[in-house]
């Protein structure tokens, strides 16, 4: 039988190509950062100071804002995930998320031209640690990069698992799904473990930067928990919760 036809795809099928992929792009996104950054005027810090901490209080300020999320997780016959591509169904990063991620970057990029600027011009120490500081910022950038190439969607539900950004939860293991609140507000959905292996808390996916609602994402997860392999044979759509869920 064909891997069309039965609904699986060989293991690690155009996986490695992805990783070149991303590897290219997220080195070519690191240099390119690295050239700018190097490029950067020496400024007065004591000038620049209150302007970079309005910067950081308007990020953090942003990471409370939370847009409406009503995407639906969507059917994509190739994800790829941490070992191998597989059907499954796939929830994008939402706008919040991209924001967060954006302003992490850019506080992390400031943060590190501050401190490249406090830093005597002639010792060659200096200029070391200042390459250093540099080359670390772009290397992050690059990650970055790397990773929204390598991987499909923010959150995908496969027959392997559930994989939200590099962490991945065998379905085996998940006895019981549930809303997670924090701070009085839905911040994704935990996955009750059958076997505790450490003392941490129960794991949580999904939330602000997931476009898919927690609803929606939740009755996902009950609906293929006890038959993962149903996302492995055809296309399937996700149902949806029972209640719709409120904006917000």
């Amino acid at each position: 039988m064909s891997p069309r036809r039965s609904g699986r795809l060989p293991k690690r099928d155009g996986l490695w190509s992805r990783r070149l992929l991303a590897a290219t792009v997220g080195a070519a996104v690191t240099v390119l950062v690295a050239a700018a950054l190097s490029r950067v005027p020496r400024f007065e810090v004591d000038g620049t100071a209150c302007v970079f901490w309005l910067f950081v209080g308007l990020t953090a300020l942003l990471q409370r804002w939370r847009p409406r999320q009503d995407a639906r997780l969507v059917w994509r016959e190739r994800v790829a995930g941490l070992d191998e591509i597989e059907p499954g169904l796939v929830a994008r990063r939402s706008l919040a998320g991209r924001v967060d991620l954006a302003a992490d970057l850019a506080r992390a990029t400031a943060a590190t031209l501050v401190v490249t600027m406090l830093l005597p011009a002639d010792p060659q120490w200096a200029r070391v640690v200042r390459l250093v500081l540099l080359v670390a910022a772009a290397v992050a950038t690059g990650v970055v990069a790397y990773s929204g190439l390598r991987f499909t969607g923010r959150l995908a539900l496969t027959a392997s698992g559930i994989r939200h950004g590099r962490r991945r939860y065998d379905w085996s293991n998940i006895d019981r799904v549930s809303l997670h609140r924090k701070d009085g507000r839905l911040a994704g959905v935990r996955l009750r473990p059958r076997v505790w292996r450490s003392l941490e808390p129960a794991p949580v996916v999904g939330g602000r930067d997931v476009a898919v609602p927690e609803q929606r994402l939740a009755a996902a997860i009950e609906a293929y928990r006890e038959r993962p392999q149903a996302l492995a044979v055809g296309p399937v759509t996700a149902p949806e919760p029972a209640v719709e869920p409120a904006g917000g």
